[in-house]
């Protein structure tokens, strides 16, 4: 089965391009329907470019075409055409031009904001920098900070998009999708019925409640045989 190159970056471009549903895009790029909510709404992935599916050659037009009339219909990921190297990933940070360096601490604050599942290991590799440069960053330390913003370090070039969604996908591989928020519930039957509830009222003497009752009317009479 092929597995659909970008995930996030495909998302997004699927969210702005497409009339498709929150639960077809999720499906096809093995992301949680929030998730893609999260995107259409700015709070995820903000600031990142979307990688068309079909120009990738991972989905034909046909297809796509076929899932937008059918809310129902899932799309299936094609073999891609291109074949992409293995990467060999070296250990200990990346190194970074000293041209681009400057930009690190705005990429490092995207990270934070758009990311912050991501470990400052991972940051590291991603941008080429350094523990306390992060912290800093985090912290609003940084000598900078003032006039930092937050940047896409693809878009910089720091890094490459393949790289970062691996970084992201690894980070949030065992986080548990967030559960939306369903508002107040009823008690359950045992609890509302139970002696002990607040609601629950002992049981009363009938005969003494109504002894302690007089009508108006009686009160009255008993008041005019007083005098």
């Amino acid at each position: 089965m092929a597995t659909l190159l970008m995930s996030k970056a495909t998302a997004v471009w699927l969210v702005e391009n497409t009339t498709l549903t929150f639960d077809q895009i999720a499906e096809f790029c093995a992301l949680h329907p929030l998730e893609v909510q999260g995107i259409a709404d700015g709070d995820v992935a903000a600031g990142m470019r979307g990688l068309d599916p079909v120009q990738a050659g991972q989905l034909s037009r046909e297809e796509l075409e076929k899932a937008e009339k059918d809310p129902g219909y899932r799309m299936r990921v094609q073999e891609s055409k291109v074949r992409l190297p293995d990467l060999k990933r070296a250990k200990g940070p990346r190194y970074t031009p000293v041209s681009k360096r400057q930009d690190r601490p705005n990429a490092i604050q995207w990270l934070i904001r758009n990311h912050p599942e991501l470990k400052d290991a991972q940051i590291i590799r991603l941008v080429g920098t350094t523990k306390s440069t992060i912290q800093s960053v985090r912290e609003r330390s940084h000598w900078n900070s003032t006039n930092l913003q937050p940047l896409d370090p693809v878009t910089l070039g720091l890094c490459t998009q393949i790289d970062l969604d691996f970084e992201v996908n690894r980070a949030s591989k065992d986080r548990p999708a967030p559960i939306p928020d369903q508002g107040a519930t009823l008690l359950p039957a045992e609890v509302t019925t139970s002696m002990d509830a607040p609601e629950r009222k002992p049981n009363l003497d009938i005969e003494t409640v109504f002894a302690k009752l007089k009508s108006p009317r009686r009160e009255r009479e008993e008041e005019g045989d007083n005098f």
